[in-house]
């Protein structure tokens, strides 16, 4: 105990004896009360109070310091009442009216407060507490420059006055002026060296400018100089989190809350460093005990919004943003998260809705610019998207996740120097962008510039050795240039890429990858990702059988009939419905990687697959007797496939192709209303889409043609997967199976491949095809 405490308690002794002599002492009792209140007793000094009131109900004096025991114990109506009648005894009782301002703040009555303080300043006009005071509420009335004069008041008056220089700090780090503000601080804890307050104080000063480890010293001071703080404890947790120090982080703010368990914002802190550790259902919990404490803790409803959005349960993170926007209609934040997650449903209209009402609130909201231009992308709108990007980098010229969104979108305006550049200052802006070394590596590949693309590719792997989607994208480039070994090797990268090619399925059975015998053993093959790509890999499934195995081939319904033509003993199920038991299983697109594929061991005997002798009479009967050559064409594929932009060809630019005098034939389940006009323009292809209820269908039809010419679609390995004549149309960058710089394939051997000369260019691809048609058919 304390020299101090042991007087103080002393103190206590005495009077007690006094009182037990001469109980009628009023002003005794007064005097115990301060002393127990100093000790902390509260509950002791407030019936001290009480007898000294009881004994002299006019004791102004008394009332005031009832009301700061009152006070203290957070009993706060009680003691502004207490000060009420303290005022009523004894009208010019300045310290009193101070005190009650005191109570207003702590009420949230800032600007009754702000009276209170300005009688009791009238009444004193040296009272530099009560300046002090005043500043405070004028602070928190966000009347800042007013502030600083009351502070600077108080100071004048009290030069010593160390809350004072606490106080100054505090507003001038509100005006920005961190510099000065953390000159007040520095003051303020020479006169009072373990004045905690201030510590913490200049620990947030030190964090705003970005000192973030002279922050943390200073925090740690100050839980030093008061280890149950709770607000330095969070704050410290707050910086360390800014360190990436996050277990750290996690165990302040869980002192935090054991020495303030209602510390809602501890709770929501928590709940963000819990966050950035990916453990995302510990992170809700934090941000729901949080809204539990403080139910319009509007923060808190929005930081649980981006927590289920990452837990992909949007719907509910819709919701709690609407929460968040119930409390503050124009919390823009909130709207533009709000625009992810609608963008992640596909509500991509709602979603641009939303980015324009948070531009609306805060015009250089240049995240808001940037979120617009990634849904403009997903609506193809790329010339909106790049203004857009632009636009944010504009706000904000260190933009440097603007400036790699730019190289996306002038890529696929396939503006590949200008999209390089892009990457390029992205990187020079965040020299560790792992992503944009990434991308930047896709457009070197693009341009052809091989070997940079592969360092290209190396270096963001050095800079985040997990990456999933690094790996991918050499495993991409490997099989391209037709390394094969290490191209299917890491090829199976693709199932940790976070925004998935496709959900890796969740087998209690382990997968097999080639090492194992599986002589007698049933194994699953599943189809992923595309049509096509079941298509080109199902030819491995003969192959598994050959290894001993009972195969079940699981894939899409509209798959279903057209791989049941496959040679051999398979168990062929559509994918959702139960499937047989089985020992093992094996994705088709691992099936490279299992049988060590290389460009000259692919397995190419065609046919593979097998048109359904009804259907195939059907069409004969349907098409008539052929009169001339027919020609089937595909020039689109999926409009939501990711390089759809790239791979298709608008309608109206194959139209030089069928001038030929030849019957030519649309293959294509699905016409874009874009081709509808241009079709009926020149009304010379033949469009069957009504007749087409699968793949099974489509293959009878294209049974019936005597050349195939197609884009890089499903129906392109149909037709090879048939043995057709094919001709397939590919941009200047292909996709990886069709390799670089050949004009045949060695997955489909009677397959010609016709190149673009220049990135977005099909001119010369549809006169190539159209002279060779010429020269084929003449």
């Amino acid at each position: 105990m304390s020299l101090q405490a042991n007087n103080l308690e002393e103190g206590v002794r005495l009077l007690k004896l006094s009182l037990e002599v001469e109980p009628n002492q009023p002003n005794a009792f007064s005097n115990l009360g301060l002393a127990l209140s100093a000790l902390g007793r509260l509950d002791e000094a407030l019936s001290s109070y009480e007898l000294a009131i009881k004994l002299k109900p006019d004791y102004a004096e008394a009332f005031n310091n009832r009301g700061n025991v009152l006070r203290d114990m957070n009993r706060l109506d009680l003691a502004l009442a207490s000060y009420e009648q303290a005022i009523a005894l004894k009208p010019g009782y300045a310290q009193a009216l101070n005190n009650r301002g005191n109570a207003l703040y702590d009420l949230g009555r800032l600007n009754d407060a702000l009276a209170s303080y300005d009688r009791a300043i009238a009444l004193n006009p040296d009272f530099a507490e009560a300046f002090n005071n005043r500043a405070n509420t004028l602070r928190d009335l966000k009347r800042l420059d007013e502030a600083l004069a009351s502070c600077e008041r108080a100071l004048a008056l009290k030069p010593g006055f160390a809350e004072a220089f606490n106080n100054l700090g505090n507003v001038l780090r509100d005006l920005g002026q961190l510099d000065s503000a953390l000159a007040g601080y520095e003051r303020a804890i020479s006169l009072k060296p373990d004045y905690a307050e201030a510590l913490n104080n200049r620990g947030n000063a030190l964090r705003a400018a970005k000192r973030l480890d002279e922050a943390l010293t200073s925090y740690d001071q100050a839980v030093a100089a008061r280890s149950d703080f709770a607000q330095a404890h969070n704050n410290r947790g707050n910086v360390l989190r800014d360190l990436k120090r996050l277990d750290e982080a996690l165990a302040s703010y869980d002192r935090a809350i054991t020495f303030r368990p209602d510390f809602a914002e501890a709770h929501n802190n928590r709940g963000n460093a819990l966050r950035d550790l990916k453990r995302l259902n510990e992170a809700l919990e934090g941000y729901r005990q949080a809204i539990a404490l403080k139910p319009d803790f509007m923060e808190a409803f929005y930081n649980c919004g981006n927590a289920l959005r990452d837990l992909k349960r949007w719907d509910e993170a819709l919701v709690s943003y609407d929460h968040a926007l119930a409390l503050k209609s124009n919390y823009a934040e909130a709207l533009n998260n709000r625009g992810n997650v609608l963008r992640d449903l596909k509500r991509r209209e709602e979603a641009l809705a939303n980015y324009d009402q948070a531009i609306i609130l805060k015009p250089d909201f240049a995240e808001a610019f940037y979120n617009r231009s990634n849904v403009l992308t997903d609506l193809r709108r790329l010339d909106d998207a790049l203004k857009n990007c632009e636009h944010a980098i504009a706000l904000n010229p260190k933009y440097a996740e603007a400036f790699n969104k730019c190289g996306h979108i002038l890529s696929d305006l396939n503006k590949l120097d200008q999209a390089l550049a892009a990457y390029d200052r992205a990187i020079a802006l965040k020299p560790d962008f792992a992503e944009a070394v990434n991308d930047r590596g896709n457009v070197l590949r693009d341009l052809k510039r091989l070997d940079e693309a592969l360092a290209s590719y190396d270096h963001a792997i050095a800079l985040k050795p997990d990456f999933a989607g690094a790996y991918w994208n050499k495993s991409i480039f490997k099989i391209l240039v037709g390394d094969y070994p290490e191209g299917w090797q890491l090829f199976e990268w693709r199932w940790k890429i976070e925004s998935g090619i496709q959900a890796k399925r969740d087998f209690a059975q382990p997968l097999w990858l080639g090492q194992e015998s599986i002589a007698d053993k049933t194994i699953l093959l599943h189809a992923e990702q595309g049509f096509g790509d079941s298509i080109q890999f199902c030819r491995y499934a003969p192959m598994v059988e050959a290894l001993g195995a009972k195969v079940i081939i699981e894939v899409p319904e509209a798959l279903l009939s057209l791989l049941s033509s496959l040679k051999g003993n398979f168990t062929i199920v559509e994918r959702g419905k139960p499937l047989p038991s089985f020992d093992l299983h094996c994705p088709l697109m691992s099936l490279p990687l299992a049988f060590q594929t290389t460009t000259t061991t692919i397995p190419a005997a065609i046919p593979y697959l097998f048109v359904n002798p009804l259907k195939q009479r059907k069409w004969q009967e349907r098409l008539a007797p052929k009169t001339m050559p027919r020609v089937g064409l595909v020039w689109s594929g999926s409009a939501d496939h990711e390089n759809d932009h790239n791979r298709s060809i608008p309608a109206a630019l194959i139209e030089p192709l069928t001038r030929l005098p030849l019957e030519f034939h649309s293959l294509q389940k699905e016409i874009r209303p874009s081709d509808t006009l241009a079709l009926h323009k020149h009304n010379k292809i033949i469009s069957h889409q009504e007749d087409i209820d699968d793949f099974s269908d489509t293959a009878a039809l294209a049974q019936q043609m005597d050349l195939i010419i197609s884009v890089d679609t499903s129906i392109a390995h149909l037709a090879g997967a048939l043995g057709k004549p094919l001709w397939v149309l590919l941009p200047f960058t292909p996709d990886y199976r069709w390799m670089l710089d050949r004009d045949d394939s060695p997955w489909y051997p009677t397959a010609g491949l016709l190149r673009q000369s220049r990135a977005g260019d099909w001119s010369n691809v549809v006169a190539d095809a159209t002279e060779r048609l010429a020269r084929l058919f003449r």
